[in-house]
């Protein structure tokens, strides 16, 4: 008798289970996706965005608290051959902190190792791209990572734009009266695609 009131009770409480838990699921799914909706895109703050390369890395500092964003300065570090590589990495190193610290960046925006065939320019890269992010980390600045093609993307609404595309679109987002360097304009662009789609 007591085991088949024992049973009883545990199939009763399955079955008040059973109907409780799907609910309680989709309640939690619901205020998840709640806030996720709720959740703005993009940043405002003063972004800074990397264009890294071994000989010329691209730097550009966007202030998005404004309407519309403002460039606050961008530069090309043209590393000559004579330098060998590991001074050119103190070099971004320094160009980076520089910035970042005279314009007060709080955010960052850097493009993501793109896939070459050639094993030395994968190495290059992934070098100037520790260079920068270990500054960054250093001075605490919040960075995220964006795939060329999204930054594209974010810009002028097509993933495959020249680089000529890109600059253009960056000139007219941020009222420039010239072109800049490809370079700073891709710099430029990564800060703006932050902008545009970061999470707070």
């Amino acid at each position: 008798m007591a085991r088949s009131s024992a049973r009883s009770l545990w199939t009763a409480k399955l079955r008040d289970g059973a109907k409780l838990t799907p609910a309680k699921k989709i309640s939690g799914a619901r205020k998840i996706l709640a806030q996720k909706v709720a959740q703005p895109r993009g940043i405002r703050a003063i972004i800074l965005g990397i264009d890294p390369s071994l000989r010329g890395t691209g730097l550009a500092v966007i202030d998005n608290r404004t309407e519309p964003p403002r460039l606050l300065a961008s530069i090309t570090l043209k590393l000559p051959p004579k330098l060998i590589a590991y001074e050119c990495l103190g070099r971004i190193a320094d160009g980076v902190e520089a910035l970042a610290k005279k314009h007060g960046a709080t955010q960052a925006s850097i493009e993501e190792t793109i896939y070459v065939q050639n094993f030395r320019t994968a190495q290059a890269m992934g070098a100037s791209r520790g260079a920068a992010l270990s500054v960054l980390a250093r001075l605490g600045l919040s960075v995220e990572e964006y795939a060329p093609k999204r930054i594209k993307m974010a810009v002028t609404g097509h993933g495959s734009a020249t680089k000529e595309q890109v600059g253009r679109m960056v000139r007219s987002v941020l009222g420039l009266n010239h072109d800049l360097p490809l370079d700073e304009s891709d710099a430029a662009a990564a800060a703006l695609c932050h902008a545009y789609t970061g999470r707070r």
